[in-house]
């Protein structure tokens, strides 16, 4: 009885300390003061969805700050990546940044920036392609949409959050890959779109999974761009299952300015991975679709490498250069 009971207590105590080395080790990596973070779409889109999440489990975890989350949208977010090297490089600024966004939008020329200009410093998670209509909508699978676009060839309007944006990309290549002829409607970021194909005003949209999750009741998935099917779309086929080998979406992460020193940098950095380690950030996560990735300073060219050299490919079908 008594060794049952010193290893209880032995166990209580492990937990004890394994827990409060746990809180010590992220108050470590608090800021010093609150962090401004910005937005390159308007409230209500999925990159606001999950700003919003670590808003909240920062707080939590480093009660002495504020995550003051401010926007400046426009241009499919160009606006404000074309002026985030103008704000502080005080290890304080983050701005969220968008893939493959910050790689098209330059290639097609008319932004105010290069992808160069982009300073990521973590990537921390993926929203999976996925085509989704109006719950009201007489289509009611993929089979339908097919049969419904070919017989009526660039009638379907099918809505995304920008211009050479992951929604504008994946719209091109639903396309080519499955040879349709749909119009592509770019709004200013999916909180303005969810508007319009909730109320039925377009046809569908080419949005992500988060989109399809959050507005379940209101909108039905027809397709998504995963490996698997998703938990929480249990009935919806993915592209694989549908003949195409497409397994894409858009990434979503923060960047500095420029003139952040490398160790504010690599400081964010850990930050972003530990809040992405919370079981709460976790389940926020995956109730809202979203897959969380985890690339900090460490893996970032090669994975931008990689990145940059497959959205190459897709900037070629969608008619972009350089200029």
């Amino acid at each position: 009885m008594k060794m049952r009971r010193s290893g209880f207590f032995l166990s209580l105590w492990l937990c004890l300390v394994v827990g409060l080395w746990h809180e010590v080790g992220f108050a470590q990596l608090c800021p010093a003061a609150n962090l401004k973070y910005w937005q390159a779409f308007p409230p209500g889109g999925e990159s606001d969805l999950s700003a919003r999440h670590q808003q909240t489990v920062l707080k939590r975890r480093c009660p002495a700050i504020e995550t003051i989350v401010q926007y400046k949208a426009g241009a499919g977010g160009a606006l404000m990546w074309s002026t985030m090297n103008s704000l502080a490089g005080d290890g304080l600024t983050v701005v969220g940044i968008n893939l493959p966004h910050t790689v098209l939008q330059p290639m097609e020329g008319s932004v105010q920036y290069k992808t160069e200009d982009i300073t990521p410093v973590f990537w921390f998670h993926y929203t999976p392609d996925a085509l989704i209509v109006p719950e009201q909508s007489p289509i009611k699978s993929f089979a339908d949409f097919v049969k419904t676009a070919r017989g009526n060839p660039g009638k379907l309007s099918l809505g995304g959050s920008g211009l050479n944006s992951a929604n504008h990309a994946a719209h091109e290549r639903l396309n080519r890959d499955f040879a349709l002829k749909t119009t592509y409607v770019p709004f200013k970021g999916t909180g303005d779109m969810a508007t319009s194909v909730i109320g039925a005003h377009i046809d569908g949209v080419m949005s992500y999974t988060a989109f399809a999750v959050n507005n379940r009741g209101k909108v039905r998935a027809l397709a998504v761009a995963m490996e698997k099917r998703h938990p929480l779309l249990p009935d919806v086929p993915t592209f694989k299952e549908l003949g195409v080998d497409w397994v894409d979406g858009a990434f979503r992460g923060i960047g500095v300015p420029k003139s952040t020193p490398i160790e504010a940098r690599r400081r964010l950095g850990e930050l972003w991975a530990s809040l992405n380690a919370e079981p709460e950030m976790k389940e926020l996560a995956a109730r809202s679709g979203f897959e969380l990735v985890n690339i900090g300073p460490e893996q970032m060219d090669a994975f931008m490498r990689e990145r940059i050299r497959t959205y190459s490919e897709v900037a070629k079908q969608m008619g972009l250069g350089n200029k």
